[in-house]
């Protein structure tokens, strides 16, 4: 009769361990997974794309805690579960403490490297071709742009320590002077925003959660939100017949790695959005979308601070 009396306790046990770990991994799920399907297919984050970028990061930051404060209460279930069976009993507060918080530092270290990574290798390839265009290229002051000789229309920045604007001698021959402004003004907002530390956050999420949804999406959609919420900037010293046509204009234009051009793939669909922007539309959807993404979030932080409580108990 005792057997089974202490099969059905740690049966209860189980069950306890599995409710506590339940709530941080559905809202992993949520923002992992249903959120950024559903922020794909919203037709807001273009008419927003800074508040959209905001979000994707908001989503990032809350998956990875969610993730972390899973293997937190996981881990800690687990020592206590298997504490008995242990040599030596179950281990005492203070080592359950430091066991479980490494295995929730996982995720966030492992962010915290790709993004080291992907900083560093972006900086030398920075690097290198700054070193090039020292050699081959002509500041001009009055643009505050670089000059190089190439014939093909092309307008790039190179952001980070020291940051400079370059466009080819062809693009100085095709774009007129609204059009050059609106160009410059295009790639000094890149510049201003520091979008090449979201840009690096965005691949750095992508490598650490690989194969989720959120990894696969932030990756496509953060890099367009930034020409999107660049161009509107630029919008701000130009008219939308003048930035529009720059962009046809440099849109064959070809950049260095790790740079951010004026053109480039996403040109023909941010041309579309500037000549043709969408009607305002119901704030009520992006409303929504925010305050569940904030909610996410602060749940989990709240989940976070109840946890630590539990730990010596």
């Amino acid at each position: 009769m005792t057997e089974p009396l202490q099969l059905l306790g740690s049966s209860g046990e189980l069950l306890m361990a599995g409710h506590h770990v339940l709530p941080p991994l559905s809202i992993a799920l949520v923002v992992g997974v249903l959120l950024p399907r559903a922020l794909s297919r919203s037709h807001w984050p273009h008419r927003r794309p800074r508040l959209a970028v905001a979000v994707w990061n908001l989503l990032a930051s809350a998956l990875t805690a969610s993730v972390s404060l899973t293997a937190l209460r996981l881990v800690l279930s687990g020592v206590t579960e298997c504490g008995p069976l242990l040599p030596d009993g179950l281990p005492d507060a203070g080592t359950r403490m430091w066991v479980a918080l490494s295995a929730a530092a996982v995720a966030p270290a492992a962010f915290a490297a790709a993004l080291a990574r992907e900083l560093v290798s972006a900086g030398r390839h920075r690097a290198r071709h700054a070193e090039l265009l020292r050699l081959v290229g002509t500041r001009r002051p009055e643009l505050r742009a670089t000059v190089l000789q190439h014939e093909t229309p092309a307008v790039y920045c190179l952001p980070g320590r020291a940051p400079q604007v370059v466009i080819s001698s062809g693009a100085l021959h095709v774009l007129a002077e609204q059009q050059l402004t609106a160009v410059l003004e295009h790639e000094r907002a890149h510049i201003a925003g520091r979008h090449h530390l979201l840009t690096a956050a965005a691949v750095a999420c992508g490598r650490t959660f690989r194969g989720l949804p959120l990894a696969e999406s932030v990756r496509t959609e953060v890099p367009l939100l930034l020409e999107m919420a660049a161009d509107d900037r630029a919008l701000r010293r130009c008219s939308r017949d003048a930035l529009a046509t720059a962009l046809f204009a440099v849109a064959s234009g070809q950049a260095p790695d790790k740079a951010f051009a004026a053109g480039g793939p996403s040109a023909v669909l941010r041309m579309r959005r500037i000549l043709a922007p969408h009607a305002t539309g119901s704030p009520a959807p992006r409303t929504v979308f925010v305050a569940l993404t904030a909610a996410a979030a602060l749940i989990t932080l709240v989940l976070a601070c109840c946890s630590v409580p539990g730990v010596t108990g």
